[in-house]
C-alpha cells in the first residue's frame, strides 16, 4: 500500500464507528489503513488516498458519526514513519534522546507524530493508541537532542485545534532501563 494522503475519523462508539468505517470505504476510491476499536469504547478509522478522495470519505464519516466523532483530520504527504510507528513496527536501532508527547485524542496523536517527524531528524519509534489509557495517545521519538527538541515543539503545534496536549517531554540521554522498554 502506498500512502500519500491519509484521513482518520475517531467516535465514540464502536457501532457507529463500524458503520463509518464502512460508509467511508464507500464514498471514495480509498484503501483501509485501519479500523479498530480503541480505549475506552472508541473506534477509529484511518483511510488513504489521494486527497480528494480521503477530504469526501473524511466528510462522510463526520455526517454519519455526527455527535460520535471525537477527532477527524486529513493530513497530505503524511510521514513515511507515521503509519510504522501506528502498527507498532517501526525499526529503530538505538535510542539517543527521548521525546514524548501525550495527547487526549488518537486522532490528534497521529497529527502530533506527523509533524514532529517532518520538523526534525528523528525517528518515530512508537505510537500508542488509547489501549489502557483512558483514551489518551502518546508518541515517542528519538535521535539527537536538538532534533528531538524541535520536533516535539512541532509535534506540540501540529495538534492544533485537535488537542489538546497534556504532556510532552524530551529526556536527553534515558536510562538503559527506558530504552530497552520501547524497543
Amino acid at each position: 500500500m502506498s500512502l500519500r494522503t491519509i484521513g482518520c475519523v475517531e467516535l465514540n462508539s464502536v457501532a457507529v464507528g463500524m458503520h463509518v468505517a464502512d460508509e467511508m470505504l464507500k464514498a471514495a476510491q480509498v484503501e483501509l489503513v485501519m479500523a479498530r476499536p480503541t480505549c475506552p469504547g472508541r473506534y477509529i478509522v484511518v483511510v488513504t488516498g489521494d486527497t480528494g478522495s480521503i477530504k469526501s470519505s473524511v466528510e462522510v464519516g463526520c455526517e454519519i458519526g455526527a455527535d460520535m466523532v471525537v477527532d477527524h483530520f486529513t493530513i497530505a504527504s503524511v510521514h513515511m514513519d507515521v503509519i510504522p510507528a501506528l502498527n507498532g513496527t517501526s525499526l529503530v536501532p538505538k535510542i539517543d534522546a527521548l521525546g514524548v508527547i501525550e495527547t487526549c485524542t488518537a486522532a490528534s496523536c497521529i497529527l502530533a507524530a506527523d509533524a514532529a517527524a517532518k520538523a526534525g531528524d528523528v525517528a518515530l519509534i512508537e505510537i500508542r493508541m488509547a489501549a489502557g489509557l483512558a483514551g489518551k495517545a502518546f508518541v515517542t521519538m528519538t535521535g539527537d537532542v536538538g532534533s528531538v527538541n524541535a520536533s516535539v515543539e512541532a509535534g506540540v503545534a501540529g495538534v492544533g485545534e485537535s488537542g489538546p496536549v497534556l504532556s510532552h517531554v524530551v529526556i536527553p540521554s534515558p536510562s538503559e532501563g527506558i530504552k530497552a522498554q520501547l524497543i
